[in-house]
């Protein structure tokens, strides 16, 4: 895989060759010529990833689901990915600040359940 385009699904056999550090640069580059300012480029790249890595997946966890869904629903899949994003940051960030509280991967798949294109453009 030479090129990452967030519109387009990644071949998951092909993702999945990649090096962590190799899809981060993929992701990192597609924006860079895109021109999309980011404040954090490395950070931005990280989460696609962790959503691209979930989507590869597949049917193992609602995530591949939720991206079509969002798609159907009128978001481009960029967006869609975003909106998933959202749902996975607000998960991590419960983990790390309150662990003893934080949700579980169930919660998060609920969050993913409940999460509608109409919500995440009001956002």
């Amino acid at each position: 895989m030479k090129k990452y385009d967030p519109h387009t699904a990644p071949v998951p056999e092909e993702w999945n060759l990649l090096d962590e550090s190799e899809r981060i640069e993929l992701i990192k580059r597609y924006h860079k010529k895109a021109r999309i300012k980011l404040p954090n480029a490395t950070l931005h790249a990280g989460i696609h990833t962790v959503v691209e890595n979930q989507i590869a997946l597949g049917d193992e966890i609602p995530v591949a689901k939720t991206i079509e869904r969002l798609v159907d629903e009128g978001l481009d899949r960029h967006d869609a990915l975003h909106a998933v994003a959202g749902a996975l940051t607000n998960h991590i960030h419960a983990l790390m600040t309150t662990p003893e509280t934080a949700p579980t991967e169930d919660e998060y798949y609920k969050e993913l359940e409940a999460l509608t294109a109409e919500k995440w453009s009001e956002s």
